[in-house]
């Protein structure tokens, strides 16, 4: 998982270099996140980068009833990741980001409950891992990682010193 997790700290490398114009501007989250993918995409050939991709294979991605997790569409039904990592056919998911911005002032729990259920190994379309990132113009204030359905603070620790020690760490 160090592996995918250090072509996200290059993603994110390339992306600040590239891309300080957006938080200039201040645009949208959704924006923030596409650009993002792109420079996401470019670390894991072989795999696709999509944004909001709501499909498992030809399924769309249903959470499985009773669920506590809230969902993105206003039925209560499906979820969407901001960038998920995969094989669209097979399907094979790898990995999901959920990407906010610092200005985002509304509570992370809709972020960390997707995260929570987009890598449960109990439903049918996880992933094996997911990040959560909250950015600024500074930088990554907050990233987290998720696995098995929960956060993984060892892994989290080791990406924030990876984050850290690639200048990428927003100062608090």
């Amino acid at each position: 998982m160090q592996t995918e997790l250090n072509k996200v700290v290059v993603a994110l490398g390339d992306f600040y270099a590239r891309e300080g114009f957006l938080f200039e501007k201040d645009v949208g989250e959704r924006a923030v996140t596409h650009r993002f993918a792109v420079h996401l995409e470019k670390q894991f050939a072989g795999w696709s980068v999509d944004c909001n991709y709501d499909r498992l294979g030809e399924r769309t991605l249903h959470l499985p009833h009773g669920t506590i997790i809230s969902t993105d569409d206003h039925l209560g039904k499906s979820i969407y990741p901001d960038v998920a990592v995969h094989q669209r056919e097979i399907p094979n998911n790898l990995l999901t980001v959920e990407i906010r911005k610092a200005s985002n002032h509304t509570p992370l729990e809709h972020d960390e409950h997707k995260l929570r259920a987009l890598t449960d190994p109990h439903v049918w379309f996880a992933y094996t891992i997911g990040v959560l990132l909250v950015l600024d113009k500074a930088g990554v204030v907050l990233a987290d990682v998720y696995f098995g359905g929960g956060p993984d603070r060892a892994l989290a620790a080791w990406f924030a010193k990876r984050l850290q020690d690639a200048g990428l760490a927003a100062s608090a």
